[in-house]
This record gives structure tokens, sequence and C-alpha cells, in this order.
């Protein structure tokens, strides 16, 4: 945590199954990135992805109606990523 946050990252959450998960601006990705590696720690995976700042939760036929957009708009053939902030339940 504080190899991450020295470097410039904006918060660490840890998850239940003992993952990290280390957020930081776009801008100070690659250095994270690099003091993490250089304190030997190995990310399983390590991207820059759009995060929301609010979340919606939706359940019921709202959360089924939003799924079936989302599906929807996957399947076009020009749509690489799809970003929401909707929390889906049933």
């Amino acid at each position: 945590m504080e190899v991450a946050l020295e470097a410039g990252a904006d918060d660490v959450i840890t998850h239940d199954d003992g993952s990290i998960e280390v957020l930081s601006a776009p801008t100070e990705f690659e250095a994270v990135q690099q003091a993490l590696e250089a304190a030997g720690l190995k990310p399983d995976g390590a991207e820059v992805t759009m995060r929301p700042e609010s979340n919606v939760e939706l359940a019921g036929d709202d959360s089924t109606r939003m799924q079936k957009l989302l599906d929807v708009i996957e399947d076009l053939d020009d749509v690489q990523d799809v970003y929401h902030n909707a929390v889906l339940s049933e």
C-alpha cells in the first residue's frame, strides 16, 4: 500500500479474496505500475479504464431491461467497450 501511494496512487482497495486494486489517475498509471514491479509486486492485470464516480443500483425489471440494452450494444460490430455505472441485481 505504501509503495503505491508514494508512487502517486489515489487509493488501494483490499478485496475479500485477498486481491488488491490500486487506483490512480491515468497520468500516474505507468509510474505506479513501475514502482509496484520494482518492489517485487507483479500484477495479474493492469489497465487504464473508465470508472464511475457514483453508481446507480437497478433491480427487478429495470435491471433486466438494462442488461438487455447492454447485450444489444455489446453485440454491435463497431463497439469495442461499454462502460456504465449501473449495479445490476435480481
